[in-house]
């Protein structure tokens, strides 16, 4: 079945990114280490007119390995969260990401609004955007809980795979108009530099005609070999639906485990506002 396989799929990422090479680990303060990636690179080969996108949504980021050291040369943890805007010209690239962070380490700062201010202004200026950032401080961790996607799970569907590659020949719909929530945890792409592997989990939402499970199944399972990143990724699922599935309203949320130190997850939706940050059981 190939039929319906996109020849656009390829998405070349810019040179000079730290990503796939070996470099030093800094452990003092330097913003250079940031890099953005174009959110074009992969929106020019879904034809998404940047002034016109078909939905709104964020990058919510959580860091789990962010320090630094008080003027007195102490220690201090945190959790970070950031939410990137998907109207930002520029992705953040996760690899610079981890290395920014990484050089908080030993740089000494007044308090925990002072990094907060900090990263906020760096990672908007590597975005292009204004970037939302919160600390989640240690007193605050007993707060933190797990939530799961709420949905109907696809995963137990007996469905026979033989394609690795995003078909869109896999998508279809009944006359049935419902709407309802679907959920998988068994999305898996490859990052568009080392070819490294990102698992998520990802929950559909909906309202139109229903959509063929054991096709939505199969479609998502093609991305196993996929090479793209966590924030494309997300993109196409939601285009795809939305060209090939007769839905009025729709959201796709991915939650994809965490890679030195960080998870991404994206959320488009034509319908509703981005979700609260939480943790899912993998992440």
């Amino acid at each position: 079945m190939t039929d319906n396989v996109k020849d656009n799929l390829t998405v070349s990422a810019p040179d000079g990114l730290s990503l796939g090479k070996q470099v030093e680990y800094e452990f003092h303060y330097n913003p250079d280490l940031l890099q953005g990636v174009p959110r074009s690179l992969s929106r020019d080969t879904l034809s998404l007119n940047p002034l016109n996108l078909p939905f709104s949504g964020n990058d919510t980021w959580t860091g789990y390995e962010l320090s630094w050291l008080t003027p007195k040369g102490k220690p201090q943890v945190a959790i970070l969260e950031c939410r990137v805007p998907i109207t930002s010209p520029n992705l953040i690239e996760s690899k610079s990401f981890k290395l920014y962070l990484n050089s908080f380490n030993q740089s000494k700062f007044e308090n925990a609004n002072a990094v907060k201010d900090v990263i906020q202004s760096d990672l908007s200026a590597c975005a292009g955007s204004e970037v939302d950032v919160a600390l989640v401080l240690p007193s605050q961790f007993a707060s933190l809980s797990f939530k799961e996607f709420e949905g109907e799970l696809l995963d137990d569907l007996d469905v026979e795979i033989n394609e690795y590659s995003p078909n869109t020949a896999f998508l279809s719909q009944s006359d049935k108009n419902v709407e309802e929530s679907l959920v998988s945890h068994l999305l898996k792409s490859n990052c568009l530099i080392t070819s490294q592997p990102d698992w998520a989990s990802v929950i559909i939402r909906y309202q139109g005609k229903a959509i063929n499970r054991e096709g939505l199944l199969k479609y998502l399972i093609s991305f196993r070999q996929h090479n793209e990143f966590h924030e494309q990724c997300v993109e196409r699922i939601f285009c795809d639906i939305l060209a090939h599935c007769e839905v009025d309203k729709l959201t796709v949320c991915a939650r994809y485990t965490r890679r030195g130190g960080l998870d991404i997850n994206p959320f488009r939706s034509n319908c509703e506002a981005p979700y609260p940050n939480f943790r899912q059981a993998r992440q």
